[in-house]
């Protein structure tokens, strides 16, 4: 007897995935005065190898990655991006200068690039679409875990006498065990699976949109990526814009937020840490509780456009009334709290948002996610770049700054909340139409407001 369908296996598997992907990701950040330090670079140095050498790659790679998975299905490509991932890792371990260490720091971004995509890929091909956006939410939900454990053992196994070598090469053995695993165990349809019974194969097959297969791979012709239509489609810049704003103000929790409690409520570093831990754990309930309820909607409404842009619309406007709210609030604790509270609203739209790419993709899944994904990441390293100037020029304004109540950092705060009202103001403009053309084979989705 199973003790899951064999559908929500897969989920377990991807979940393990963006774990590994997501301790790999974080783990550097750690570690990074121990690493500046032993092979002698400079601040600027390991900033950059920190921050644009993952998230500009991580950005760029994200079409060829996901088009790649298309091309040769995503049980090959999961495996490849995996083992290359841990190849990344093991890399950087053997690293004595900044040239291997930015080439290492290189390659896992382009390996992790992969992956999501992928993932996106395989949950469309096996969840019926009344269950994408929950397999969407668990996906969503393994990367912060995977964030936290990254932080959390990383800085235990320093503490432990490991030395940051010794560290990559340890993170560098899960993902060579689940390559392994993975590729003996997934097929790239449910069709393929042997361990799918009928009901369950019956189910995924019903619930799917017309132009998506539960046959095996390579048993019907492919179909180019349409990129023009793709391109004129007013619904996916919304989708990649919201994915832009959100993400941009998403990274205010990652960046500057424990730096924003310090200067404008005057709590220790310490006390600053453990504040900000709170929008992040928010985001992980949220990314489930968003999929339960984007998937509930769609069920009892049979309305896509209200199951996945009109909840993430309302979710982001209610986000980002409470994190502008935050600016009356001077405890700290309870600012962090309602500044939370927007997160977890935020992190509701990710199911929705990830949904929505299978939803509208079509054949062409894993290109759209692309598309949204290097857009998204493109906003979520500007933004803690723009910051420090942005303050400078409040600072240097004396309306700006009286508006601001005497302290640039208000400022930041409304910018950012300002951003969760753009991503709300991109889903009231998606329209469920698909990428409806027939030679593309993407469905032809039924128009709502």
């Amino acid at each position: 007897m199973k003790l899951l369908p064999v559908r929500f296996q897969l989920s377990v598997w991807l979940a393990a995935a963006a774990a590994i992907a997501y301790v790999c990701r974080t783990s550097i950040s750690v570690a990074e005065k121990t690493i500046r330090e032993d092979i002698g670079l400079t601040e600027d140095q390991m900033g950059f190898i920190l921050g644009p050498a993952f998230f500009w790659s991580y950005a760029l790679a994200q079409i060829p990655g996901g088009t790649f998975g298309q091309a040769v299905g995503s049980r090959r490509a999961l495996t490849y991006f995996s083992l290359a991932l841990s190849g990344a890792s093991a890399f950087m371990a053997a690293a004595y200068g900044y040239s291997l260490l930015l080439a290492g720091r290189l390659l896992g971004g382009v390996a992790q690039a992969g992956l999501f995509p992928c993932s996106a890929l395989s949950i469309s091909k096996w969840y019926p679409k009344t269950e994408r956006a929950l397999a969407s939410g668990i996906l969503g939900a393994a990367m912060s875990v995977g964030a936290a454990l990254g932080a959390a053992i990383t800085g235990e196994l320093l503490e432990l006498g490991l030395s940051w070598r010794a560290v990559f090469v340890l993170y560098a053995v899960p993902g060579v065990i689940w390559a392994a695993g993975f590729f003996v165990w997934f097929r790239d349809t449910p069709a393929e699976h042997p361990a799918v019974d009928e009901h369950e194969l019956e189910l995924i097959t019903r619930g799917l949109d017309s132009h998506q297969e539960a046959k095996p791979v390579g048993t019907t012709a492919k179909v180019p990526v349409p990129w023009l239509p793709m391109i004129g489609s007013v619904t996916l810049w919304m989708i990649c814009g919201q994915q832009f704003f959100r993400a941009a103000a998403y990274a205010f929790f990652t960046s500057w937020f424990p730096t924003y409690l310090q200067e404008t409520r005057g709590v220790s570093t310490a006390t600053s840490g453990w504040l900000a831990s709170v929008p992040l754990l928010a985001t992980v309930a949220a990314s489930l509780t968003g999929g339960v309820v984007s998937d509930w909607l769609l069920r009892t409404t049979n309305r896509q456009w209200l199951s996945r842009a009109g909840l993430a619309g309302v979710s982001l406007a209610i986000c980002a009334g409470l994190v502008l709210s935050a600016w009356f609030v001077e405890d700290a604790t309870v600012a962090a709290l309602v500044i939370g509270g927007g997160a977890f609203f935020a992190g509701m739209a990710g199911p929705c948002a990830y949904a929505s790419t299978m939803d509208f993709g079509g054949q062409h899944v894993a290109p759209v996610f692309s598309t949204m994904n290097m857009i998204g990441n493109f906003g979520a390293g500007l933004l803690p770049w723009v910051v420090p100037s942005f303050r400078r020029l409040v600072d240097e304004s004396p309306k700006l700054l009286d508006l601001s109540g005497g302290n640039s950092w208000n400022a930041v705060l409304v910018l950012f909340g300002v951003l969760y009202f753009l991503a709300a103001a991109c889903w009231m403009l998606v329209r469920s139409d698909g990428l409806a053309n027939t030679q593309t084979g993407a469905p032809e989705l039924e128009a709502e407001p």
